[in-house]
């Protein structure tokens, strides 16, 4: 199982375009380039999900602890991009009403 990360940063926005599978082996990856993103209270943080085919709930785990680490600096956090079977994991786990997520990949300016 694999992952890529590509972290774009543009002004006070990042763009984090990832791939692959989120599970107990990658995610160590996943937080470990998400740790590398300066938090502050105008960034905001796009998380694009549409290349993701499968996220466990080690994975689940590195997104609620990112958005925690965000919300605690006032920086916004948006994921797009999830599939159904991905937004019903946290729709399930009731992440999808705290967090702002949008299950379609849209345009990234």
């Amino acid at each position: 199982m694999n992952i890529s990360v590509d972290l774009q940063h543009q002004e006070s926005k990042v763009l984090g375009f990832i791939e692959g599978e989120i599970d107990a082996f990658t995610a160590p990856m996943l937080r470990e380039k998400l740790t590398e993103i300066t938090l502050d209270d105008s960034k905001e943080i796009i998380l694009d999900f549409s290349e993701v085919s499968y996220m466990d709930s080690t994975g689940l785990g590195v997104i609620v602890g990112f958005f925690k680490k965000a919300k605690a600096e006032n920086a916004k956090l948006k994921l797009i991009g999830l599939s159904s079977r991905l937004k019903r994991l946290f729709d399930i786990t009731g992440l999808g009403e705290i967090m702002d997520i949008e299950s379609a990949p849209r345009e990234v300016n």
